[in-house]
């Protein structure tokens, strides 16, 4: 990284913005969390959002991270400027626990763990939201400042971290240490691996080994997928981490199951763009079933860290061409180019439209992780391997080997250009074997012109090879034809996206019922947002160049011949990450005229009448959806069901759980629950439990509802209508699910409040 910088191109835009926002942010803001952990009065007010939460902390470490890389790529001594006094900050609070514990939150729920006896969930253990996820980032961010930035205070602190961690988990036996693992823990074993890279302390790469889960690793090395409504990115950092500890221990076992799951979530569980998982969780392989909660951008982040791990074992081009399609069109369309705001989630339901973070008020996960990307742009654009120098990118850039007297230019204008210059600026006559990536999309043959007279086509293993003492000035002039192309769902024939090259082009549709402001503190306050109608591409024609045509080729705009319908509708098609503030789709229903006459007679309707009747809506068992709708319970268990490929909640033997959830005050309204049709009485532990419950709106019981396997293999919705006067004046009300000795309440998979029954 450190031999590469970006020059002029969308990418350089890019970091700037990032740039622009790490320098804006204020660390004595982020800091505060971590005074307040100590008892200590922060200099300023912590920010809002997930900074106001039990997570606080996780932004100063992600901060952290991305201003070290940021100084790498840049060399802004401004950022250095603010990097050290991070840590001077960091090092103060330190010093005044007397375990050398620092962080964003107290140190009580980690107190808890070190006793052995704790509760834990997916997402909470010791009764503190996922707090070994949080402390991760601080850990991570140190290592990454001491290694970009070669600040010793850095390693000084996170060491003392670190051996903190290390006496603390040392009272756990190996199985209720495997216990804590069961909450959602970042990458720990990942960060303690790379700790141990840099200081040799052989008890951080046993305690990286401890903190590898061996419920989720276990099956992966036995290439056994059991991911579907797994919470994905809880999975992704492990995999991270066991490929990282192969590393440094040869472990085969560790990176058989890193190989295997790549394979399984790139292939068989990714969207066009690139990302992964729907509300958060992992479907189906094979499925790619759109939303609005879709492809959270933090599992692209780090299924490009895993990609670039598993590159540097073998330089397959398949793990670069997925590393390509992965950054222009998920994380380069993930900030705002205005605003350098960051998206959690990116929608794939058809005209949906993109929703950012604010400045300061939400510091969500990703609004972490987006902070890092436009740093890391630099990564991977070219990698060096001895004597063999793998151009994987088309990226407009400088590559500066100094201790091999070589400096390589690179000037492009991709993808807007099907051309792209290797200039040497430096070289003495040097033997290099020059790797130049041919990708998978490319539209006929790659060439390379070296010096204006040497022609080279011959490719093998996906890279075209040039070998010679490279002099200065010697130029390659690489020619990569491109050319427009479909791609089809997995999981249904008749649902496209347009691509040109690697690039996803999107309807652009305008601002039809746009909300106010798309940069909001609570992302999810969109999701049921209403919608449009969005137009069915009718072709008859099989040649894509026949119905779509280039306006703009240097900007990659395109427009459709008028075969949207209904409406005869030309419509205008852009890449991904030039659109914002206004809505689109990715994905297009695309059918013959025969086809489409056939379906507008069998339309099914329902769930387009059900989205726009939603006021609001849960999914059990997940973990934004119920925190922010302030989940309570008591003898309550959630899962996922591989038969209803969804996930639920009960409650048993007297135990409840319950919801606060939007409604309007002067309308009629209903709840809508789903359910399983072939739920009925279970027996636990030589039991017999009834499914028979009360459900409850602000503690009056609306409906006793029981459970007979009437709707065998299928879900299904019930309506219950709510009697106006709770709601009368009300925005928001308590839904209960109220079992009793002997019952259990739900299992339910769905809720939603809607304003009328269907």
């Amino acid at each position: 990284m450190e031999d590469v910088r970006l020059l002029e191109g969308i990418f350089k835009d890019s970091q700037d913005i990032g740039k622009e926002y790490l320098l804006e942010l204020d660390v004595d803001r982020l800091m505060a969390p971590c005074y307040e952990a100590v008892d200590q009065d922060p200099k300023k007010p912590r920010y809002g959002g997930w900074e106001a939460r039990q997570i606080s902390g996780h932004s100063l470490g992600h901060w952290l991270s991305a201003a070290a890389q940021m100084y790498l790529a840049t060399k802004d001594e401004k950022l250095k400027e603010k990097i050290d006094y991070a840590v001077s900050e960091l090092a103060y609070l330190q010093s005044l626990d007397d375990k050398g514990y620092v962080s964003g939150f107290p140190r009580k729920p980690f107190d808890q763990v070190f006793t052995g006896d704790f509760e834990v969930d997916n997402f909470s253990l010791a009764n503190w939201w996922v707090p070994w996820y949080s402390i991760d980032k601080i850990y991570a961010g140190l290592i990454d400042v001491y290694r970009y930035t070669a600040n010793q205070q850095a390693l000084e602190v996170v060491t003392k971290l670190a051996d903190w961690a290390k006496e603390g988990t040392d009272n756990l036996t190996d199985e209720e240490f495997q216990r804590m693992l069961t909450c959602e823990h970042g990458g720990m074993n990942e960060t303690m691996a790379n700790l141990y890279e840099v200081t040799e302390n052989q008890d951080y790469l046993n305690l990286a080994i401890r903190f590898s889960h061996q419920e989720i690793l276990e099956p992966l090395a036995e290439k056994k997928d059991e991911l579907q409504g797994k919470h994905a990115n809880t999975q992704i950092p492990k995999v991270i981490g066991a490929a990282k500890i192969y590393d440094l221990n040869g472990n085969e076992d560790f990176k058989n199951l890193a190989l295997f799951f790549w394979e399984q979530v790139i292939k068989h569980r990714s969207y066009v763009i690139g990302g992964n998982s729907r509300n958060e969780h992992f479907d189906a392989p094979d499925t790619e079933k759109l939303g609005v909660a879709t492809t959270e951008t933090c599992n692209t982040y780090n299924m490009m860290q895993l990609t670039e791990q598993l590159y540097s074992w073998d330089h397959k081009v398949e793990y670069m061409d997925y590393y390509e399609r992965a950054l222009y069109n998920h994380i380069l369309a993930s900030q705002d180019p205005d605003s350098g705001m960051k998206t959690y989630f990116v929608a794939t339901k058809p005209g949906h439209f993109k929703v950012y973070c604010t400045p300061d008020n939400s510091f969500w996960c990703y609004t972490g992780t987006g902070m890092e990307n436009p740093a890391r742009y630099i990564r991977q654009i070219y990698y060096l391997d001895q004597d063999d120098l793998f151009v994987n990118l088309y990226i407009s850039s400088e590559l500066d080997l100094e201790e091999r007297g070589i400096k390589l230019r690179q000037e492009t204008k991709f993808p807007q250009s099907e051309q792209t210059k290797l200039v040497f600026e430096k070289a003495n006559d040097e033997l290099l074997k020059l790797n130049i990536r041919v990708p998978k999309w490319i539209a006929g043959k790659l060439t390379a012109v070296v010096n204006g007279s040497e022609e080279y086509q011959q490719s093998e293993n996906g890279y075209l090879t040039i070998e010679r003492e490279w002099k200065q000035g010697d130029t390659i002039e690489i020619e990569l034809p491109m050319d427009l192309n479909l791609y089809t769902a997995m999981d249904d024939e008749h649902r496209v996206a347009v691509m040109y090259g690697p690039i996803v082009l999107v309807g652009a549709l305008g601002k039809e019922k746009f909300p106010e402001n798309d940069i909001i503190g609570d992302h999810l306050i969109y999701n049921n947002h209403p919608g449009i109608t969005v137009p069915t591409l009718i072709v008859d024609e099989a040649e894509l160049n026949d119905w779509i045509k280039p306006v703009d080729k240097e900007q990659l705009v395109f427009e459709t011949t008028a075969i949207g319908q209904p409406g005869d509708q030309k419509i205008k098609l852009l890449p991904f990450y030039d659109l914002h503030h206004e809505r689109y789709t990715v994905y297009w229903q695309k059918m013959t005229t025969e086809e489409y006459e056939t379906w507008l007679q069998d339309k099914e309707d329902y769930q387009e009448q059900l989205d726009a009747a939603t006021i609001d809506a849960i999914n059990p068992h997940e973990q934004q959806p119920e925190i922010e709708h302030n989940l309570k319970t008591e003898n309550s268990y959630s899962d996922y069901s591989l038969v209803a490929e969804k996930a639920w909640r009960d409650a048993r033997d007297g135990g409840f759980f319950s919801y606060d959830v939007k409604v309007k005050p002067d309308e009629q309204m209903y709840l809508m629950v789903t359910y399983w049709g072939s739920d009925m009485f279970i027996g636990i532990d030589g039991k017999h439990y009834e499914r028979d419950f009360e459900i409850l709106v602000n503690d009056e019981v609306i409906a006793n509802q029981r459970l007979e396997c009437k709707h065998p293999g299928e879900l299904f919705d019930v309506f219950y209508p709510i009697p106006k006067e709770l709601t009368l004046g009300q925005k928001q009300v308590e839904v209960r699910f109220q079992s009793s000795e002997g019952t259990i309440a739900g299992g339910v998979y769905e809720l939603r409040i809607t304003s009328e029954s269907l």
